[in-house]
């Protein structure tokens, strides 16, 4: 592992935004970065569509192209600020016309097409509240995210509608609205064609007044137990999109950015989407699958400036390019243009970093931030030296503190307070001081879970670092045990369920494997019903099953059978515990468990 410091790698004919960090910090104020936004006309208040079109569309930013959008066929479709401007206009006057109002929840399950950035943006402008969902999800993660988002209008494709929700229609009360992108529709009873609604609609609306404290954006992120939480964002939110792509992202005029995080995640709406716009640069939307050669392609032909991407997809490209070379397939094309590397997700490794140097010219700048701060918090920045491995600094505005934590690995609380922790190299949980504008209000009705996210006016993140003598973060990992695979959250209680539903399981334990791609991947420990065989038939019709019920993003890659799975006492599987044994690690402290059956020895003959 390189340890090695990367210094300052900015083009000298582009001068990064954050010039000078410590200086930058001093003077920062949110208020201030505040005026950097116009508002809506007449004092009406903050509206983040507005900010992302209508002020381009109005100026002389209205002829630039917005969305350079790439056909799976390669095809090319462009899409500039003013017509952005008409096309997502039309669609506030559809949900008006369906009598979707403020407040009112549009769900999105669609992949990375033109039509998704105009009910994004569209809803957005109607001051409803657009919660994206991933495309790849199965059935049963959308039903169930359809229902805890009271979601009034679903925009999918006549395929996805056919797959994940027709079959459970029924179930979702609330949903009064299906409206099918391209054809189709005519074919599926209770659903309207979008297109049809939007001949029908006029270009032009204007925008309702908009409270920065509106709530804008719901997305859901996986927690280790219970359901999906909803976590809510605020039109205010745009501030921090603004300054945090401005600083971490170095964002100038003149840009083409490319964000391959799937708009279904809150990398992709906020940085696929929202910030990049907000910059009036040009966004490149790739509608293609990962393929090494057809990213260097986009890469050159698109002539990117700045690229965001994840770990995984760098580490998918180290492998078809290692750094003892040869270069030939990055060599083959011209990526002169680019100049900024950045990338999230999961923790990216000092490897990746070098590579990145190597191999691209450029070094990758890691950055870190979750569904909850809505922005990024801490990063590598363009003009600052990098210490590959770590996380950065945080962002101007940002205050980020290291808790001592418990015995279950999460901050300790005494009375309702906590301990920060000054001293360098400690291990402790990360936390940020309240009141950065992009902060999650809540997770939508669920009171308890919101109140436990924070201590004192601190939030607490749940991940586990430590900082150096120098203000740098180092990622350690979790303090409980979500699984970050390829980019996505992904919930072992949920992937249990979903495998419980099956009548050969009885129960069900799920950890993330180190994969040196993917970060993770899902492995499942499932006990048995009487009866069932533990064979290769069975494995393989639990895997399909699992695929189909979650979505192959989700479902778990391997599965063993296990007839004594660990559990604490007040019978919880130790997932934990699952994990150490699994990879060899130390078991650390079992004395929560209801009995030390190791489930690596044979069933016991009573069993």
């Amino acid at each position: 592992m390189r340890r090695e410091t990367i210094r300052k790698t900015s083009p000298p004919c582009v001068q990064p935004n954050l010039d000078d960090y410590e200086k930058v910090r001093a003077s920062f104020s949110w208020a201030k970065a505040r005026t950097a936004l116009l508002g809506l006309p007449g004092g009406r208040g903050l509206n983040i569509a507005y900010e992302a079109v209508d002020r381009h569309a109005t100026s002389d930013r209205a002829g630039a192209v917005a969305l350079r959008c790439v056909g799976r066929d390669d095809s090319l479709t462009c899409v500039t600020y003013e017509e952005l401007a008409r096309t997502t206009a039309r669609f506030a006057n559809v949900l008006r016309t369906l009598g979707i109002g403020h407040g009112d929840r549009v769900v999105t399950l669609l992949s990375r097409c033109p039509e998704l950035y105009t009910v994004v943006l569209g809803t957005l402008k109607n001051t409803s509240v657009l919660c994206p969902l991933f495309s790849a999800f199965g059935p049963d993660p959308v039903a169930q995210r359809l229902t805890l988002s009271d979601a009034q209008v679903l925009v999918t494709t006549a395929d996805l509608y056919r797959r994940k929700v027709a079959a459970q229609r029924e179930s979702l009360a609330a949903l009064r609205h299906v409206l099918i992108v391209g054809d189709g529709a005519d074919a599926l009873p209770g659903t309207v064609s979008l297109a049809a609604l939007m001949a029908e609609a006029s270009d032009r609306f204007t925008i309702p007044p908009t409270s920065p404290h509106d709530m804008a954006l719901l997305h859901f992120t996986s927690g280790t137990t219970g359901t999906p939480k909803g976590a809510v964002h605020v039109h205010e939110a745009a501030v921090a999109h603004y300054v945090t792509a401005l600083y971490a992202l170095d964002l100038h005029e003149g840009d083409v950015f490319w964000c391959t995080a799937d708009p279904g995640w809150v990398t992709g709406m906020s940085y696929g989407i929202v910030a990049p716009l907000m910059h009036g640069v040009t966004v490149v939307v790739d509608e293609g699958d990962y393929d090494a050669r057809r990213w260097y392609r986009i890469l050159a032909e698109q002539r990117v400036s700045v690229w965001y991407t994840a770990p995984t997809a760098l580490r998918m490209l180290m492998r078809t390019t290692p750094r003892s070379g040869p270069y030939d397939l990055p060599r083959s094309f011209d990526l002169g243009a680019l100049r900024f590397i950045a990338s999230v997700g999961e923790p990216l490794n000092p490897e990746a970093v070098v590579w990145g140097k190597d191999v691209l010219g450029l070094p990758v700048h890691d950055n870190w931030w979750q569904t909850e701060t809505g922005a990024i918090m801490i990063a590598n920045f363009a003009a600052c030296e990098i210490r590959p491995g770590s996380m950065g600094r945080p962002l101007p505005g940002v205050e980020a503190a290291v808790l001592q934590r418990g015995e279950d690995g999460r901050a300790m609380t005494t009375e309702g307070r906590v301990t920060v922790l000054e001293e360098p190299g400690v291990e402790g949980e990360l936390a940020l001081r309240v009141g950065w504008p992009s902060m999650f209000r809540g997770y939508l009705h669920d009171e308890a879970r919101t109140a436990a996210a924070f201590a004192e006016d601190w939030y607490l993140t749940g991940d586990l670092v430590r900082r150096d003598a120098e203000g740098w973060h180092w990622f350690v990992g979790r303090a409980d045990d979500v699984i970050k695979s390829a980019g996505h959250l992904i919930g072992p209680f949920e992937v249990g369920c979903a495998l419980m539903e099956h009548p050969a399981v009885a129960e069900a334990g799920v950890i993330g494997r180190p994969d040196p791609v993917a970060g993770n991947t899902v492995k499942a420990f499932v006990t048995l019903r009487p009866g069932f065989d533990a064979g290769m038939q069975t494995r393989q019709e639990l895997l399909a099953f699992a695929r189909r019920r979650l979505g192959p993003a989700v479902a778990p890659r391997e599965i063993a059978f296990e007839q004594h799975l660990p559990h604490t006492r007040s019978g919880k599987v130790m997932r934990r515990l699952l994990r150490a044994r699994e990879l060899g690690l130390p078991e650390g402290d079992i004395s929560t468990l209801e009995k030390d059956l190791s489930f690596r020895d044979p069933p016991e003959a009573s069993a």
